[in-house]
């Protein structure tokens, strides 16, 4: 039998992600999903006929589920998993990993000493534009990489979910924490460790209780620069992607399709899942002399593919959840010092 998964929330992050990537997994059952919430109930239900649908953490623990995955808000993350890992299950956080880098560092050590699986869905790592970044970077077709300029920003005129909207920056309910992890984590990836950051962290929304713009300027003990940036507040968006070389420059333009697609209903077996048309391909050179580069099949679904296979004991966990530290630590720190200011 594959272990039995519980999904701990239903709102985007349950609803869009885990729970479709979970089922789409023959290595995992969607055993379970949790939502206090009576529409979001009977939408899974109705959904997801085969998964019980059940009110709280509690109740998830009790149906003795194999792996929990925490999908509820940010500021709730930390304490929601050391109650899972303390319960002995394997545990799976959406990213940030916690608000606050001890309280990731103190999870780490309980699931170490506990011997339990921890791993955290830093799923942009699988985004078909990054996949196409680490690819030419491993073929050397920029030459040295002197700066990495990544982009994370919209506009939308959705409602923003409550707990976002009274939460302060500094305890996770700003743009930093929501879309600078993962810009973080893509470019520590790809440059290494950082020596040094600066950031800004702007709130414009009027009454705003939190970053709603933000930017980090980050130089990688390599010597690369990378500059970050992310909004949810912007009236056109930028380029995804630019790194410029001593050989060429790339640059990408549009985000990858898979979250769009997911929350669309497109199956990850769908032959369209995670490709982009050629008029979405970013462009490789110098100006006028510019090719297009054809984009990398985005693989959200990789992640619970190795997470089955690690439970299995024949693979590594997706992410060491020691890796996601750094881009909370950046990120509060970048806080505190606004604090100060």
């Amino acid at each position: 039998m594959p272990p039995r998964v519980g999904v701990l929330g239903y709102g985007l992050a349950g609803r869009v992600f885990h729970t479709s990537l979970v089922a789409a997994e023959p290595g995992l059952e969607l055993a379970a999903i949790v939502t206090s919430d009576a529409a979001r109930a009977s939408a899974a239900a109705t959904r997801f006929p085969g998964a019980a649908v059940l009110a709280d953490l509690d109740s998830l623990l009790a149906a003795r589920v194999d792996v929990v995955v925490v999908a509820a808000p940010t500021p709730l993350h930390a304490e929601l998993a050391r109650r899972i890992v303390e319960a002995g299950v394997a545990t799976v956080v959406d990213k940030p990993l916690a608000v606050h880098a001890a309280d990731a560092e103190e999870l780490i050590a309980l699931a170490e000493r506990r011997g339990v699986p921890l791993t955290v869905f830093q799923n942009r790592r699988w985004d078909g534009d990054f996949l196409t970044v680490r690819r030419l970077l491993a073929e050397g077709r920029l030459g040295d990489v002197w700066r990495f300029e990544s982009r994370f920003e919209w506009i939308s005129a959705r409602p923003r979910p409550p707990w976002k909207t009274a939460t302060p920056g500094r305890e996770g309910g700003g743009v930093a924490y929501d879309l600078g992890v993962h810009l973080v984590d893509q470019a520590i990836a790809l440059f290494g460790p950082v020596a040094e950051a600066y950031g800004e962290l702007d709130a414009h929304r009027p009454g705003g209780r939190n970053d709603d713009d933000a930017f980090l300027a980050l130089t990688h003990v390599s010597g690369v620069r990378s500059h970050l940036a992310m909004s949810s507040l912007v009236a056109q968006r930028g380029f995804r992607f630019r790194l410029l070389g001593s050989e060429a420059a790339y640059t990408k333009w549009g985000l990858d399709p898979q979250e769009s697609q997911l929350g669309e209903g497109v199956a990850p077996a769908d032959e369209r899942y995670g490709r982009e048309p050629e008029g979405a391909w970013g462009r490789l050179g110098r100006d006028g002399a510019t090719t297009a580069v054809p984009t990398e099949r985005g693989a959200y679904p990789e992640f619970y593919r190795r997470l089955a296979a690690a439970l299995d004991g024949h693979a590594e966990l997706p992410v060491d959840p020691r890796e996601a530290i750094e881009a909370v630590r950046i990120i509060e720190r970048m806080h505190a010092e606004r604090g100060r200011t």
